[in-house]
């Protein structure tokens, strides 16, 4: 194994894809790891030092003599995606979980050369490969190469829960006929209860909650349209958008699985909001859901419709660190300044889905240390965090409860998830001026109007000026997909100068818009963060303690951008320079610096 590792990293290090110095620290890594639980040279240089995956992959393909399979150059037709849908579904559960966990997708079988199976994968040495490809039920085999934006864009095309919701929808028809159930029947819950019994919407439903994970969505939104009619929306980078629609089952059928599905949720209550969870295994991991139902009207009265939006609380899959979170470097170093302080508050701000409980979680693995007793209370819990003591609320422990609670439990750093009202923000103040450090989020604007915020829920201003170590404005932007994205060389002028670009570098931008592509959502792929960093320094003190009836916003804006603060809108500004993001997405998620 040492040779084999050797002679491959030598082959990278020849063709120029790493440093010689680099190898060595990849082997030094691999030597210091466990021997049962030892990763392979390729995965240390993709995940630990950030080298190109199909650059390593392909040289690796290579090396291993593994044939490399362009789907570019293949017409890949509605045959062939039901063909690896139907081939995976009929494997057992547990292979299938395999099969997606490894990146391993059957593409054809070769009838001329005795039903040989094809096998695709972007990393053809897992072993556990074989065992996922002796499961189809062909005796002969082939894994072949394929780059991880190929595979992933035909997973996406596959599908799988997608691909069966049209079957399951008239398997519904079907049995609804069959029972006899005509439209207008009246509903009761026993009727409901037919017709859930006997159909697949149960796991109708459940694809929906599979593929909402799969495709990254951080919402699903349920929503009744008429008596036979569900449209479920994603939320995929921030932007909502009809995934499917449901016309085989009543929408209060449907409405009743969903909530079946979650705890604290009554099903048979139809007059009141209501707010439960769910967990599911998904692709052999975790997965938990925070559901919201609330009652609706349709356009019949008769029907007692239901709107549901369920957010999807998935461990992120890139890095908790603060240095991979987007921050510019000032921002960064303000923010670390304002977390090595022994006590105090610090507030990240900004709309719902801006990141918030990311940063947070980031910046509390930034100084966890087994010294300190580190207390979260949040609602809900959004993610595990080794080495903090996180409270679970109940009917019986509400917010303020936890809060009081908190105060008699020796904590050195607390995080409050919300600071939602003129009691809890007042308790977060008490434990920052009683020698804890604080971090908790506020829903404002921009980091100057967290103050007046906080003064409207009867914070003193001496309490402000001296608990509050730095306020942290944070909105998400949309990527421009780094493989379609073109020049965009007919901006207009005047929009330029509006967003705040001088006039004299108009001319030497290099800006870029969304074209789509089939790696892509209508040209943008992931998002990344922008930030505005108002560190309190004396002069931002000093107005807050000079404040009468009112915050003067202005006055603390101003002194903060003296002390260097970068607003959200220049901050965004940069990322268009860098060819990151579009004119478009930053003037929809950024206003005017005043």
């Amino acid at each position: 194994m040492q040779t084999v590792r050797k002679e491959l990293g030598d082959i990278l290090v020849t063709k120029g894809i790493i440093s010689s110095e680099l190898l060595l620290s990849a082997i030094d890594v691999l030597s210091k790891e466990p021997a049962k639980d030892r990763r392979k040279l390729p995965q240390v240089l993709v995940n630990d030092f950030k080298i190109d995956r199909d650059l390593v992959y392909q040289e690796v393909a290579d090396y291993y003599a593994f044939r490399t399979i362009d789907l570019s150059k293949r017409q890949i037709e509605d045959d062939v995606l039901e063909f690896t849908r139907r081939e995976l579904n009929n494997l057992p559960q547990s292979i299938r979980e395999l099969a997606v966990e490894h990146k391993v997708l059957p593409l054809e079988v070769n009838r001329s050369n005795g039903d040989r199976l094809l096998l695709i994968t972007p990393d053809p040495t897992r072993l556990e490969i074989y065992s996922i490809a002796r499961a189809f039920p062909y005796k002969k085999f082939e894994i072949a190469y394929v780059k991880f934006f190929q595979w992933d864009a035909l997973w996406q095309r596959v599908n799988i829960g997608r691909s069966s919701y049209q079957e399951k929808a008239l398997s519904l028809r079907d049995l609804r006929e069959a029972a006899g159930i005509e439209d207008d029947t009246e509903i009761y819950e026993q009727a409901l209860d037919e017709e859930i019994n006997r159909s697949g919407l149960v796991e109708l439903v459940e694809s929906i909650f599979v593929d909402a994970v799969r495709v990254g969505a951080s919402d699903i939104h349920v929503i009744p349209r008429a008596d036979k009619k569900t449209e479920f929306y994603f939320r995929v980078d921030g932007r909502l958008s009809l995934w499917y629609t449901h016309a085989e089952s009543r929408a209060e059928a449907v409405a009743a699985v969903v909530k079946d599905r979650a705890v604290n949720v009554d099903r048979f209550e139809r007059n009141l909001a209501q707010d439960g969870f769910a967990q599911f295994s998904v692709d052999r991991r975790t997965v938990r859901f925070r559901v919201s139902v609330i009652p609706i009207v349709g356009k019949d009265l008769r029907n007692r419709f239901e709107s549901i939006v369920i957010r999807v609380l998935q461990e992120p899959t890139m890095s908790m660190d603060l240095s991979d979170l987007g921050f510019e470097p000032k921002t960064e170093s303000l923010f670390r300044k304002a977390l090595n302080k022994p006590y105090g508050i610090i507030i990240v701000t900004g709309p719902t889905g801006s990141g918030k409980s990311t940063t947070l979680v980031a910046a509390l693995k930034t100084i966890m240390d087994p010294k300190w007793n580190i207390i979260t209370v949040e609602d809900p819990v959004e993610y595990f965090i080794d080495g903090a003591r996180q409270v679970k609320l109940n009917p019986k422990l509400d917010f303020e409860g936890a809060l009081r609670a908190i105060l008699r439990h020796d904590p050195d750093i607390v995080m409050v998830g919300e600071m939602r009202d003129s009691i809890t923000a007042n308790i977060a103040v008490k434990l920052a001026n009683t020698g804890h450090l604080t971090l908790t989020t506020l829903h404002t604007n921009d980091a100057p109007s967290a103050v007046a915020r906080l003064y409207k829920m009867d914070i003193e201003p001496f309490l402000l000026a001296y608990s509050i170590n730095i306020v942290v404005a944070q909105r998400l932007l949309r990527k421009l997909c780094v493989h379609c994205r073109a020049p965009h060389d007919d901006v207009d002028e005047a929009v330029l100068l509006k967003l705040g670009f001088r006039k004299e570098e108009i001319p030497t931008l290099k800006l870029f818009k969304a074209v789509g592509c089939d790696r892509c959502l209508q040209g943008y792929r992931g998002r990344t963060a922008i930030h505005e960093a108002m560190y309190f320094t004396r002069a931002i003190r000093k107005i807050i303690l000079e404040s009468d009836r009112i915050i003067d916003e202005e006055a603390i804006r101003e002194a903060a951008r003296e002390a260097g603060m970068v607003t959200l809108r220049e901050s965004a500004m940069e990322l268009m320079r860098n060819g990151i993001t579009s004119v478009e997405e930053v003037a929809t998620a950024t206003v005017e610096d005043e």
